[in-house]
């Protein structure tokens, strides 16, 4: 059950982003856009209460349980920054506006970028490390618990190996190729 509902929460979160943008931007109804928004979060708070209650109702912890919360700390640390992503290709493609602006590629901009990337990998893996603890706690040593033990190292390793990536961008910062450095400092004719 506790699968179905993530799922569902996952096609729920597209299925409000795309409404919300949508409306905003072929309709003009930013209000009601907004609002859609705004239902964004319950969805997770939805899959946490759920996730509690299958818990307390005696189910033995699985990894049901450790992907849920994990799922719930990557919206917590990369939702708001999907949604502003998307709302800028939106606004291009649907509002008329300015193709927006991707990532930097080279140098320390794009280590600075990557740094602020995996500080969301952090805050998700706290979010999910702290969810998982507190199951851990309600389910006491009861029950088996090796399965949220096992993912709060999964969240520990995903915030060790994007951590070694970013680090490899400020040690190594990749630079632009020659023929671009090349554009960047020849004139250009106008007629």
């Amino acid at each position: 059950m506790i699968v179905a509902l993530i799922i569902a929460c996952e096609v729920g979160f597209w299925v409000l982003l795309a409404l919300a943008l949508t409306v905003r931007y072929l309709l003009k109804w930013r209000r009601t856009s907004v609002v859609l928004l705004l239902c964004e979060p319950v969805l997770e708070l939805v899959l946490f209460v759920v996730t509690a209650i299958d818990l307390k109702n005696g189910a033995e912890p699985g990894w049901e349980h450790g992907l849920a919360a994990l799922y719930i700390g990557f919206t917590v640390g990369y939702g708001h920054y999907v949604i502003r992503w998307l709302d800028g290709h939106a606004a291009h493609r649907l509002g008329g506006g300015p193709r927006p602006a991707g990532p930097p590629k080279y140098g320390m901009a794009r280590a600075r970028h990557e740094g602020r990337l995996w500080t969301r990998t952090v805050v998700a893996a706290g979010v999910a490390l702290a969810l998982l603890q507190a199951a851990l706690w309600y389910v006491g040593d009861d029950g088996n618990v090796e399965s949220l033990r096992s993912f709060q190292w999964v969240a520990l390793r995903a915030v060790g190996i994007h951590g070694l990536v970013a680090l490899a961008y400020l040690i190594w910062p990749k630079k632009a190729p020659e023929t671009e450095k090349r554009a960047e400092r020849e004139p250009v004719e106008t007629r």
